[in-house]
């Protein structure tokens, strides 16, 4: 069983000398920083981006393996949309290296044009790439207002809207 798996692990005290805050960062363009400096290293920064969760009691994020977790920074959304796979049913292919089905209902259009998503059964934010957002083209029907529609489903995108901090 790993530490993780045991109903207390978000409550217990972090390691001795250690806290649960860091100084990690997750930029808008899905790049982790530590101390200001870039995570160079690729399967760290995979790992990293595999560790996202919220923590269970506060819904704050965290970088959570399952054997230890700490709190961190995001400047916009904590996951970015790398491409979209057409289809009958279009495929979000998120920087965790998973995927999940687009679902209409959860796009929005934030500052600067930038479009999100509600991803990971809607517990979470993701921000479309610059290469991503040119994979929605076809599936816009309307730029005034924004208009999409995937089969016989259309939708004009709102505002984001950005919870208060």
């Amino acid at each position: 069983m790993k530490p993780g798996d045991h109903p207390d692990f978000y409550r217990f005290a972090p390691p001795p000398g250690a806290s649960r805050q860091s100084t990690i960062v997750l930029d808008r363009e899905g790049r982790f920083t530590h101390d200001g400096d870039p995570i160079d290293n690729p399967r760290l920064e995979q790992a990293l981006r595999s560790w996202i969760a919220r923590h269970p009691d506060d819904g704050e994020l965290i970088l959570s393996n399952g054997y230890d977790w700490c709190y961190f920074r995001v400047e916009d959304a904590p996951f970015i949309v790398t491409a979209l796979h057409d289809g009958a049913t279009p495929t979000l292919a998120l920087f965790d290296e998973t995927e999940e089905p687009l679902d209409l209902e959860t796009l929005s259009i934030g500052e600067g044009g930038v479009v999100y998503a509600r991803v990971k059964k809607g517990a979470f934010e993701a921000r479309f790439s610059r290469h991503a957002q040119t994979q929605l083209a076809p599936l816009l029907v309307s730029a005034d207002p924004p208009t999409v529609r995937v089969g016989a489903r259309e939708r004009v995108l709102p505002a984001r809207r950005v919870a208060a901090a």
